[in-house]
């Protein structure tokens, strides 16, 4: 066991430790973030990886490959961007299940198209947004930010055209 890869979390704790002791306001409105973000990361990740796991086996590769691999054009990125809609959590939540996608024959561009999407364009995040920000507001930004993602997907696509990718196993 390595123990300088527990130098940081040891300060990190000593640190909260301490700004409680002296009463740092800094450091326990760091320590109270802290445990909320941590809470809510603990509370979700089972959820979504036993989700995940039943994705892995109920679908098979063979319809992932069909619908939004490299070869299915237009239908496969609409497919994604409907699916990163559809879909609710915090952003690293995705990236489990588009590490999936694409083990399961997804092509990158609709993985980063995928991602993209699931970031700006959920559809719990635009009701929210429209609530405070105004529906002119929200179709504006995403009238934007989805074009630029799928240009980014076919830039990626065409930067890592060729590229192997090993999968290293724990």
């Amino acid at each position: 066991m390595n123990l300088r890869q527990f130098i940081f979390p040891a300060f990190f704790l000593i640190f909260i430790g301490l700004s409680w002791l002296y009463e740092f306001a800094a450091g326990i409105q760091i320590g109270v973030n802290f445990w909320m973000f941590f809470s809510e990361m603990i509370l979700f990740l089972p959820l979504m990886f036993i989700l995940i796991g039943l994705f892995d086996v109920w679908v098979p590769r063979e319809r992932i490959e069909k619908h939004i691999s490299a070869e299915a054009g237009w239908k496969g990125t609409g497919l994604v961007i409907l699916l990163a809609m559809l879909q609710a959590g915090p952003l690293y939540g995705a990236f489990p299940f588009a590490y999936l996608l694409w083990k399961k024959g997804c092509s990158i561009r609709n993985i980063f198209i995928y991602l993209g999407a699931y970031s700006t364009i959920k559809i719990p995040m635009l009701t929210f947004e429209i609530g405070f920000l105004g529906l002119k507001f929200s179709l504006l930004r995403t009238l934007i930010s989805l074009p630029l993602f799928i240009a980014i997907g076919y830039l990626m696509e065409g930067y890592l055209a060729g590229k192997k990718f090993e999968v290293k196993q724990p």
